[in-house]
């Protein structure tokens, strides 16, 4: 059975002529708010119980993107990698574009906010989402999250 601390996720990504792009998630809150650089994250979340992780990432992309992804598309497998606080990450790239017309609909969380103020506030688990050619995306990216772009170009190469 998966830990808690274990994730799975889907990281979409197109061809722009010769140029590489791939779909990152920003993450909603207030905490996140005027963060950029170093804090985007691909579409993810946590193992459910007796959940598989491919199939939590299907889900967690649909939840947080609000794409549903053809189960007959091809998937690679990235691996998985630990963060900074320990969670293990699992991954599978699928080839994708932003259908025309869509919007971001992400799940939402609550919290108390302001801290201590005895306030319940929603907020969307990813409040944008967007395209990026690979070398920026290894700057918005978290950085434990790097060898999964790293690994997608070894797999198109």
């Amino acid at each position: 059975m998966p830990s808690s601390r274990a994730s799975a996720g889907l990281l979409m990504y197109r061809q722009r002529g010769q140029a590489l792009e791939v779909l990152l998630a920003h993450p909603g809150g207030p905490f996140f708010k005027n963060k950029d650089d170093g804090h985007w994250t691909i579409p993810k979340g946590e193992i459910e119980s007796e959940e598989e992780f491919l199939s939590t990432a299907i889900r967690e992309f649909r939840e947080e993107i609000g794409i549903d992804i053809d189960p007959s598309a091809k998937l690679i497998d990235l691996g998985s990698i630990r963060q900074k606080g320990g969670k293990v990450v699992s991954a599978w790239a699928v080839e994708g574009d932003w259908p025309a017309g869509h919007h971001l609909r992400s799940n939402v969380f609550k919290m108390e906010w302001p801290p201590k103020s005895g306030k319940f506030q929603e907020f969307p688990e990813i409040d944008r989402a967007e395209f990026f050619p690979i070398e920026s995306a290894k700057l918005k990216i978290k950085a434990a999250q790097i060898p999964f772009l790293d690994r997608l170009e070894a797999a198109l190469a």
